[in-house]
């Protein structure tokens, strides 16, 4: 069990294998057990990196810190005392917005490129944004659930990441999301509905690679494709069996084209 301690928090994380490393970071509420097929079917080839955010996981459950700004500070710290650079940042929904504010925070010196798991510029509807999936009303009661119902937040949860989910993914939905207290999870979900990414995304000046799950319920493929439209160096790549998780739901074929993009840098 590897620990480092990042702005004061104390973060779980797993690195294995040798050559470009591959940095890869969760989404809300979940960990870095997402990205198993991916630490074991990567790490022959490429250095394969994940660590749990403050408050997630494995990690220490911190009364503080739990906004996107500060999940990037940690991951910048992270970077800085691993001495990892010219990195691809793998970023699965959260995970991409933590990747873009780090990137909005401390520029591009440490990366080499980026890949978008199947997320949108923002998920709030504001008024002026076609893509939006969240009203006010929308986040309030996500953020009731969090407080009186966890099941019913979990029992969520899962229906919006997976296409079909198995008796597997619900067991670990449960065990994953059950790690993070209630307090903490209406902290970051709150901050997460209602980030604006729309005016980092054209100052990202390396490659991205954007997948999009055809088979998302959450939201929409042309919600993450606008993502690619904002982004000057950008190309999609559609998941056709996956929801909002390709990594768990299409290991293997996501491993082949995240190997794919990084050789092409």
């Amino acid at each position: 069990m590897a620990v480092i301690q990042c702005n004061g928090a104390d973060l779980y994380y797993e690195d294995f294998g040798e050559g470009q490393p591959i940095v890869f970071l969760h989404g809300v509420l979940h960990g870095l057990r997402f990205f198993e097929p991916q630490l074991a079917g990567l790490s022959d080839e490429y250095r394969a990196i994940a660590f749990d955010c403050r408050g997630h996981g494995r990690s220490e459950k911190t009364e503080l810190g739990h906004t996107v700004p500060q999940y990037a500070r940690d991951l910048h710290a992270f970077l800085e005392q691993r001495g990892l650079g010219d990195v691809v940042l793998v970023g699965w929904s959260m995970g991409a917005f933590v990747s873009w504010d780090y990137v909005d925070q401390f520029g591009t010196d440490r990366i080499r490129g980026l890949v978008d798991v199947d997320i949108e510029a923002t998920r709030f509807k504001w008024n002026d944004y076609d893509y939006g999936l969240a009203r006010l009303e929308d986040v309030q009661s996500l953020l009731e659930l969090a407080q009186t119902d966890q099941q019913g937040l979990i029992d969520q949860a899962t229906e919006q990441v997976f296409a079909d989910p198995t008796a597997e993914m619900r067991a670990l939905q449960y065990d994953e999301i059950s790690r993070t207290p209630p307090p903490i999870q209406s902290a970051i979900l709150f901050d997460t509905h209602t980030r604006d990414y729309r005016s980092v995304l054209p100052k990202i000046d390396v490659p991205m690679l954007v997948c999009a799950g055809a088979a998302e319920t959450r939201g929409s493929v042309d919600a993450v494709r606008h993502v690619a439209e904002l982004v000057p160096e950008a190309r999609v790549e559609l998941f056709n069996e996956s929801g909002h998780a390709p990594p768990f739901e299409e290991p293997e074929r996501f491993n082949q084209v995240v190997s794919q993009f990084v050789d092409s840098l």
